[in-house]
């Protein structure tokens, strides 16, 4: 009879951990070709275990071709290939364990001024909730339906209606390509660029950007940014088809592309057929005036490809982003790409069609405006009285959710952050962000401020203090 000691299964359930003792019997040889199993009752009473615990381990065998089963007389080993490992086989690894095994924990920080965020409680859930039972109850089977390639033909109008009045930016919902965040779109445009193409990107700059790209088979290349952006020689030299830019408001520099480099860069796409991808990234989140026109607003020739998500006004986990496509661009995509289905559930964006049409976003847009320059003016000045203000040096635009910050000191970047990090701090510098080594970029901070409480500025000065301290 066979027997084992179930209580020394670990996590695993009983009928697992049965079939992979049973299949190390047979794979070592202690089970021999031929040989009948116990019934699948006398099993079960001798071990201590349901019937259908057995029942399952000897199905489980027989799929797997380690047992045959013979009607009316039960279940008999199969000649199989002998393990030269005698003794307990490893335990396979769950679907848990991988989980576990590939995933580092992540820490409980003190204060994180890396990780760009929103603050959740600000957003209208109750109005979300109410426009979602709305759908429900009567879009019917339209949410069940097969969308339009490009996306819901009613958010892609209240899209092009929030540019028009916005942005300034006029589009037609023909031009729109819904997708399930940033991410995707580059992949779209990557596909559209083609594996040949080189790709002009920002210097320092977002290290996704690039990493997507280059995995789609972009070749891509940094090109450094002086005062206004992207610099024009380093990009006319660089033999680049098409350019990766944020002119509105770049990550982490936080530069806004003025009119004239704007004409300049329009000047290159125009010469000889080149594309500009502009990532209109944090635009909404302007504190002082209206928002920065996008460049695509003034391209005359059709050469500037717009990007832009909803993630920081939203939610990062809001995976629903957009493109407007120049004609060019459109008639590629849909030659090319048109047999791609939309990636973001219709659910969702018959939701968000009506978060924009009913005005809830543009309601929602002013309060976080008003929240976040409330909120950096708190920030900024809680490092103006701090004990090492002497010693930083700030530089922000008077938009978006983060500023630079450079630190006068003679400890490098790894050893603040290692100081950093022994305090529960979690920091994020200027030279994560470049393919460059530049002694500019030292000691320099990305400060992401959004999720900075008030209440908790006194604490993290206090810690930034100590690991400032020369």
């Amino acid at each position: 009879m066979l027997t084992y000691s179930m209580e020394d299964r670990g996590g695993l359930t009983l009928y697992e951990y049965l079939y992979r003792r049973i299949r190390e019997d047979i794979l070592s040889g202690a089970l021999a070709v031929g040989e009948k199993l116990p019934s699948k009752r006398a099993l079960a009473a001798h071990l201590g275990v349901s019937i259908i615990t057995v029942e399952g381990a000897y199905q489980q065998l027989e799929a797997e071709g380690y047992v045959r089963a013979r009607p009316r007389s039960g279940f008999f080993v199969v000649q199989v290939a002998r393990s030269t490992v005698r003794g307990t086989l490893p335990a396979q690894p769950t679907a848990e364990d991988a989980l576990r095994a590939n995933t580092s924990p992540e820490p409980e920080w003190k204060l994180d001024l890396k990780t760009n965020r929103v603050d959740a409680a600000r957003f209208p859930l109750a109005a979300w909730a109410r426009l979602t039972r709305q759908v429900l109850a009567e879009e019917g089977a339209a949410i069940l339906s097969p969308l339009p390639n490009q996306g819901l033909l009613a958010l892609r109008r209240a899209i092009c209606a929030d540019l028009r009045d916005y942005r300034g930016l006029h589009a037609a919902p023909e031009q729109i390509v819904v997708g399930a965040g940033a991410e995707y779109l580059y992949i779209l445009l990557a596909q559209l660029l083609g594996r040949d193409a080189v790709l002009a990107v920002e210097d320092p700059g977002y290290q996704k950007i690039r990493q997507v790209y280059e995995n789609s088979g972009v070749r891509c290349v940094s090109l450094p940014l002086d005062g206004e952006g992207m610099d024009p020689a380093a990009l006319w030299a660089s033999g680049a088809r098409a350019a990766h830019l944020s002119p509105a408001h770049q990550y982490p520099t936080g530069l806004v592309t003025p009119i004239r480099r704007r004409q300049e860069l329009l000047r290159w796409a125009e010469e000889k057929d080149r594309v500009i991808i502009e990532d209109d990234y944090d635009s909404e989140l302007r504190f002082t005036g209206r928002p920065i026109p996008p460049l695509q607003s003034i391209d005359g020739g059709g050469r500037v490809a717009y990007l832009n998500t909803f993630s920081q006004t939203i939610a990062p986990s809001m995976r629903m982003g957009f493109a407007v496509l120049p004609p060019r661009l459109l008639e590629q995509y849909r030659k090319k790409l048109g047999f791609y289905a939309c990636t973001v559930p219709a659910t969702e964006q018959f939701v968000l069609a009506r978060f924009l049409e009913q005005g809830y976003y543009e309601r929602h847009l002013a309060r976080m405006r008003t929240e976040y320059r409330s909120r950096r003016a708190a920030v900024l000045e809680a490092f103006r009285r701090s004990s090492f203000a002497g010693r930083v040096h700030i530089a922000e635009q008077g938009a978006g959710l983060h500023f630079l910050l450079r630190l006068d000191t003679n400890r490098s970047d790894q050893e603040l952050d290692a100081r950093a990090r022994a305090m529960g701090v979690r920091l994020g510098f200027l030279s994560e962000y470049s393919q460059r080594r530049k002694a500019e970029f030292d000691h320099t901070l990305v400060v992401n401020y959004a999720g900075l409480e008030r209440e908790h500025l006194p604490q993290a000065m206090v810690l930034l203090a100590e690991i400032f301290a020369e």
